[in-house]
């Protein structure tokens, strides 16, 4: 029995290369005979840059940059040979090398918001965008195209902490922002935007390609925009609502302006992602969005290893009646029901009440009337149980 395990995270508990771990130990004990493929997934949130590069054979380093508050914290890298990339996912990549260096093998450098500019890294009461800069973020993208041989620069942006268009990145790879009395806005947080009357400078020349991984479809403004869709779970208040997207429009205009970009960048697909810092590289980098999942699919090289397996087992912390057309694990049963394999779903919740393919089995590992609070703190045991009794 050939068996892949393709979870995703559970928030706030478990990695989604832990929950692949803990499920692998559980199925040994009781299978010694199975064989396991472990392929923990990655939707560009809390996880990407190590799972992207240790699947390709690169390397992870860590740095220290600027937090989301300020405070300096410490940020991962990947370095990731491009020829060590499955080739689906250097097409989706599409980068154009016919100007690189022979001499140095090219490599592609995976940077992960999150662990520079995430929510996550702030304790709830620090959670407020017109507080927190992407900085970090663009400290990270400097220091990976200061690297010899990167040709590209792959960003995923889930789990960020902010709302500022990514101009505190843009900060940090060269823009200026200026007062009516010419003086620097060093910090180009929403807090300080009503300062902020033109723009100077520019982003190096030599700066690689970078593409984001990105399956939002947000505008940067409106009712499906970045402040309104996901300001309130970074703690924006709803009377804040009008003002911050206000001020957005405001500086994304300055800054297609300066960028000589149209205005109408604003409303293209994704823009809003992250806090818009799609909308800001994309304008001040010329960055390209990429489908998340389809890339991180073909990186993966998951449609073989599903080909492959006899029985597919995968989760995250939430299933429900959307998944199976959504991104992810619903993604991954989805494919896997089609290929006519038999799929187990471990979840900390299953709250899908549609009909459910017969090969298709759903798993709550949350026993019922669990406070939120002790399901979080126990979820690997819970797994662990959940996976013995049920394989």
């Amino acid at each position: 029995m050939r068996v892949l395990l393709a979870f995703d995270k559970f928030k706030d508990s478990l990695s989604a290369p832990a929950a692949c771990e803990l499920t692998a130990a559980a199925l040994r004990a009781a299978h010694p005979d199975w064989t396991l493929d472990l392929c923990p997934l990655a939707d560009g949130g809390e996880g990407f840059c190590e799972i992207l590069t240790h699947a390709a054979g690169g390397t992870v380093e860590t740095h220290p940059v600027t937090g989301p508050r300020g405070a300096t914290t410490s940020a991962t890298i990947g370095f990731v040979p491009l020829n060590n990339i499955p080739a689906a996912a250097r097409t989706l990549l599409s980068l154009d090398l016919s100007n690189g260096s022979l001499d140095i093998p090219p490599t592609v450098a995976v940077v992960e918001m999150a662990t520079a500019s995430g929510l996550a890294l702030l304790a709830p009461d620090q959670r407020d965008p017109w507080q927190t800069t992407t900085l970090g973020t663009g400290e990270l993208i400097r220091l990976a195209a200061a690297r010899p041989g990167v040709v590209a620069i792959l960003l995923g942006v889930g789990g960020s902490a902010t709302s500022e268009l990514g101009l505190g990145a843009l900060a940090a790879l060269g823009l200026q922002f200026h007062s009516a009395g010419s003086s620097v806005v060093s910090s180009p947080i929403p807090a300080h935007w009503p300062q902020i009357t033109r723009l100077s400078g520019r982003l190096p020349t030599s700066l690689p390609p970078i593409r984001i991984a990105c399956d939002v479809t947000n505008p940067l403004l409106g009712p499906r925009g970045a402040a309104a869709t996901y300001g309130p779970q970074k703690g924006l208040r709803p009377a804040d609502l009008a003002r911050l997207d206000h001020e957005s429009a405001r500086l994304a205009l300055l800054l297609c302006a300066h960028t000589g970009r149209p205005d109408t960048l604003m409303d293209a697909p994704g823009a809003g992602a992250a806090g818009g810092i799609s909308f800001g590289l994309m304008a001040a980098a010329d960055a390209k969005l990429l489908p998340g999942f389809d890339l991180v699919s073909a990186w993966l090289d998951l449609e073989r290893k599903l080909a492959a397996a006899d029985l597919v087992i995968t989760g995250e912390g939430r299933f429900d009646d959307t998944s199976l057309t959504g991104k992810g694990p619903g993604a991954v049963a989805a494919r896997a029901l089609a290929l006519g394999k038999p799929v187990h779903v471990f979840a900390g919740a299953v709250t899908a009440s549609a009909p459910t393919p017969a090969a298709l089995s759903l798993h709550a590992i949350t026993p019922a009337g669990l406070p939120l609070a002790d399901a979080l703190r126990t979820a690997p045991a819970l797994l662990t149980a959940a996976v013995r009794n049920n394989l």
